[in-house]
């Protein structure tokens, strides 16, 4: 597939080199492409460009930034680059304050969601949750000595989420398919719990979630 992936963190340099290593086209989107100079050095093969290059380029796209950014980016993108797309998103809603006792705070309420927000902003594209619950270490191949972890998506469009599905599972992940973009309340929150050894005992270290049948 052509990928576009929005960003040049962590998050989004994992899953593009996951994407390359898989034999995807890749065209990463920044504002400033300085910022993947070294890492496209370091991955032949994968492009940088504009998040509009990006986006108009992919056949799916991966929506990583930071929760707070995730509307402008879309914007720059271009809404029309978007239409009809399948695009992943591993945002969180995390908030610009300190955790309390190593839990962080959402922007959202309760009973809404980040990706439900931007779903609704955009409505002709469909966005799948997925890639939200772990660290970027372990998205592509992760290995655990508790067995195959399991990646949990959810999203309006059920041909996006088999898209999801595929691409999750080529990434080493089990699925658990959770429905409609409702269910991503229930979702993003888990990065609340995976993010709390971080902060009261300094344990970044690899971990994720295993739904036990």
């Amino acid at each position: 597939m052509k990928v576009g992936v929005l960003g040049s963190g962590d998050v989004a340099k994992a899953l593009a080199a996951g994407f390359l290593k898989y034999k995807h086209e890749v065209t990463m989107g920044t504002r400033d492409t300085t910022k993947l100079a070294d890492f496209a050095h370091a991955h032949p093969g994968i492009r940088v460009g504009s998040f509009a290059d990006a986006a108009q380029f992919g056949e799916v796209l991966v929506l990583a930034v930071k929760g707070g950014a995730a509307v402008d980016v879309l914007n720059a993108a271009g809404p029309a680059n978007l239409k009809g797309k399948t695009v992943l998103d591993p945002t969180n809603a995390i908030a610009e304050v300190p955790p309390v006792n190593g839990v962080i705070q959402a922007f959202t309420a309760a009973n809404e969601s980040l990706m439900g927000r931007l779903q609704k902003q955009f409505p002709d594209a469909n966005f799948v949750k997925a890639f939200s619950c772990v660290g970027s270490d372990s998205m592509v191949d992760p290995k655990f000595k508790g067995g195959q972890p399991t990646m949990f998506i959810a999203g309006d469009n059920a041909a996006a989420r088999k898209t999801a599905t595929s691409i999750c599972e080529q990434f080493g992940w089990e699925v658990a398919d959770m429905g409609t973009a409702e269910a991503a309340r229930a979702i993003e929150p888990l990065a609340i719990l995976w993010c709390i050894p971080g902060f009261l005992q300094n344990d970044w270290g690899p971990r994720a979630f295993k739904l036990l049948r």
